[in-house]
């Protein structure tokens, strides 16, 4: 008799959830009404720190962002972004802000993490990290998962906090090899990871492999990889794959292989709860699979997929490091700042820059369309309507056919029935 995912529950931190991860997608397209839901529901809901300060402007009318630009106005026209530093106060607050509020709205038995990038690096990549952490600890965060980067010093960043061996910590790994010197620089603190997230090569967003090479990786062999590794060292800590985990029943299939949960993101990205704009969700629906790309647009260094529709590729806009400046090396360098003052040099009129694009205001604005490789099959999940749009979902209606499907299929929803179920934070 086939399973369910119901039929599994994953134990954490002492606790029991149902074995399902929502993804943490930023900027603030993981909202934390999603994460909420999924909490909610008995899961494990991610909102993501990317570019806080921004979150925080949009929901809590703050003006963090209107701040640091007045303050340095004065260098916009500057080759030289050197100077442009964010207030690690200003940032902390804005976190514990964002997170705090989060936590307040929080029911159910489920929990909520918080998606943390190291390739943040903002022009000071160790102090503005740390400042994102503690905030989030002091915030009352449930859990932490250390993204894009092999965080070999993040857990030192956070061991003189009171609630380093409280609060759940997790990493996100791509191979065995990128796990080990993680475990052995946290072994020095005595604080190995709660969770291992491995995210395979059909993710979305930045991926943890070559821009030619991803197509000869498989999530199954790099899970059991990871797997055979820890157990030959004696180390009972939960797996979760992620990356390409489409329906009920392959979460099953990892479930009985010995991961101890999944994690999923691609199919909320059209939930009513879901950051991203209603017209973009449509044409997240609407995805054929040759529309989708992985390329090294990104300043970050990591290759990244997308749909080729995205507005922001190929895109010239002047970079605006004075307000946001996320992506900034600890010199006061980005590649796409690079890229667009060698176009200026050699165009005159408008711009295009097409190796790079400025993910600062580009994902801000929602105009670079993440996405993992199944897409192109959400359309299959919902249905058609009259208008030739989709129905949009809700977060427990997705999150409930992974719960409970079998045999790879997938439950529509209730035809024209859908509607939000958002939690107002800015009232909370």
């Amino acid at each position: 008799m086939s399973k369910a995912v119901d039929d599994f529950r994953l134990k954490l931190g002492g606790e029991e959830y149902v074995p399902i991860f929502v993804g943490g997608m930023g900027v603030d397209i993981s909202t934390a009404e999603l994460a909420l839901e999924a909490a909610r529901l008995g899961g494990i809901g991610h909102i993501s720190d990317a570019m806080v300060p921004t979150v925080s402007d949009r929901r809590f009318q703050t003006n963090y962002v209107q701040e640091k630009q007045k303050k340095y106005k004065f260098n916009i026209g500057s080759i030289d972004k050197s100077v442009v530093q964010f207030d690690l106060e200003r940032l902390a607050e804005a976190q514990r802000l964002f997170v705090g509020r989060t936590m307040d709205a929080k029911k159910g038995d489920g929990v909520i993490f918080i998606n943390c990038m190291e390739k943040l690096t903002m022009n000071s990549s160790r102090d503005t990290l740390q400042a994102r952490l503690l905030a989030a600890m002091d915030a009352g965060i449930d859990g932490i998962t250390l993204s894009a980067g092999l965080h070999l010093g993040s857990i030192e960043l956070m061991k003189e906090h009171p609630r380093f061996r409280d609060v759940l910590v997790g990493v996100i790994v791509s191979s065995a090899r990128a796990l080990r010197p993680f475990l052995k620089r946290a072994a020095k603190f005595k604080r190995l990871p709660d969770y291992i997230t491995v995210e395979g090569p059909l993710a979305g967003g930045h991926l943890g492999f070559g821009v030619d090479d991803w197509q000869e990786y498989d999530l199954k062999t790099i899970v059991q990889d990871v797997l055979n590794f820890l157990s030959e060292n004696e180390l009972d800590i939960p797996v979760i794959p992620a990356g390409g985990v489409f329906t009920g029943t392959d979460a099953v299939e990892f479930l009985e292989s010995g991961a101890s949960a999944v994690q999923v993101a691609t199919r909320f990205t059209v939930t009513n709860e879901c950051g991203l704009p209603e017209k973009t969700k449509h044409h997240y629906l609407e995805a054929v699979e040759e529309d989708i790309i992985v390329n090294t647009i990104s300043p970050t260094g990591y290759p990244m997929r997308m749909l080729s529709q995205s507005p922001g590729i190929a895109d010239g806009i002047r970079p605006n490091c004075e307000a946001f400046g996320y992506i900034l090396d600890n010199s006061g360098h980005c590649q796409y700042v690079d890229a667009y003052n060698r176009e200026l040099e050699k165009n005159e009129g408008k711009i295009s820059v097409l190796d790079k694009t400025c993910l600062c205001t580009q994902f801000r604005k929602f105009r670079i369309w993440t996405c993992g490789h199944n897409v192109y099959r959400l359309k299959d999940t919902t249905h058609k309507l009259e208008n030739g749009k989709y129905q949009l979902l809700r977060a427990e209606e997705v999150f409930r056919d992974y719960q409970f499907s079998k045999d790879h299929t997938i439950k529509l929803p209730d035809l024209k029935t859908s509607v939000s179920s958002e939690v107002s934070l800015a009232a909370a």
